[in-house]
């Protein structure tokens, strides 16, 4: 039997300490926020840990937090939070990682935030990877071939951004 989720969260923060933002055991879907610098580390580890063998990632998700009430942006600017779900089918058991990303690279607005990408480590990462670029606006840097796959090449724009604003017009077809 592998570990618990509270253990996990353990190990994470003994081999990767600040690296590890925050770690919620008792979630529903046990999570650890990880700095976006460690990502790729960690995701390794979770992995290769023989007590945790996270051997399947099952998706990833991005959240575009873009607040419109000026009440909560002071002690919660916008930002982006890519989110990893994986589990172990040698253990049976499951964890998140996230990471919180600023919505654009540098504050230099439609500059896209950037991630290490994990596809070296799940092959499935890579698909995942082009569809959170595609859809949310987030670059996997050394991604083998990263590319929309869901809306055209000459799209414009990321439609699960919150800021997204639908064309009127695509190719002389007309919009709603």
């Amino acid at each position: 039997m592998g570990l618990d989720a509270r253990a996990v969260g353990e190990r994470l923060q003994a081999r990767f300490g600040n690296d590890i933002v925050a770690v919620e055991a008792d979630a529903a879907d046990p999570w650890a926020e990880v700095a976006p610098r460690a990502l790729a580390d960690v995701c390794r580890f979770l992995r290769n840990d023989p007590e945790m063998r996270f051997d399947m990632l099952h998706c990833i998700t991005a959240v575009d937090y873009l607040w419109t009430d000026p009440k909560k942006s002071p002690e919660y600017p916008p930002h982006v939070e890519v989110f990893y779900h994986m589990s172990s089918m040698t253990h049976r058991h499951r964890f998140v990682v996230k990471a919180t990303l600023p919505r654009w690279k540098d504050d230099v607005p439609g500059e896209l935030p950037e991630l290490p990408s994990v596809g070296s480590i799940w092959n499935t990462a890579q698909w995942h990877e082009c569809e959170v670029f595609d859809l949310s606006g987030v670059r996997f840097t050394g991604h083998p071939d990263l590319r929309r796959i869901l809306c055209p090449e000459d799209w414009e724009g990321h439609p699960l951004r919150r800021d997204y604003v639908m064309p009127q017009e695509y190719h002389g077809l007309r919009g709603r």
